[in-house]
């Protein structure tokens, strides 16, 4: 089991920025994937960004790529959003979600995360 929390969410307004905590706890991490997701009301959760414990590239979804930055600490076990030039449309309750590394593969998954965090809001206003 891996448990998630999340902290860090709040109000904001548009172009201001934001950082996200995700603290991460019950086994060893380094063959995890560590996400980020949202959900907008009325919405799906979508896909924001990942990044492996192991190192490399971090994805983003298109929506934020140059404004958000993931990044990782894994002497604190501890994931991060970034936040920056944040608009009305990134008003969601944001999630922090792992899963286990495919070795075989470059890329990261944006669906079937196995664990989830109970997530934070985050609403930016106009």
């Amino acid at each position: 089991q891996v448990q998630l929390a999340e902290s860090g969410g709040g109000l904001v307004q548009a172009g201001g920025s934001l950082r996200l905590s995700c603290a991460a706890s019950g086994r060893t991490f380094n063959s995890l994937v560590m996400a980020w997701f949202r959900q907008a009301p009325g919405k799906e959760r979508e896909f924001v960004t990942a990044i492996k414990w192991s190192g490399g590239s971090a994805y983003y979804a298109d929506s934020v790529t140059g404004r958000f930055t993931i990044s990782r600490d894994n002497a604190k076990n501890a994931v991060y959003l970034q936040m920056n030039n944040l608009k009305p449309e990134d008003t969601a309750v944001y999630y922090c979600a792992a899963d286990w590394e495919d070795p075989t593969r470059t890329g990261v998954p944006r669906s079937g995360y196995a664990y989830w965090g109970q997530g934070a809001q985050v609403t930016v206003s106009s």
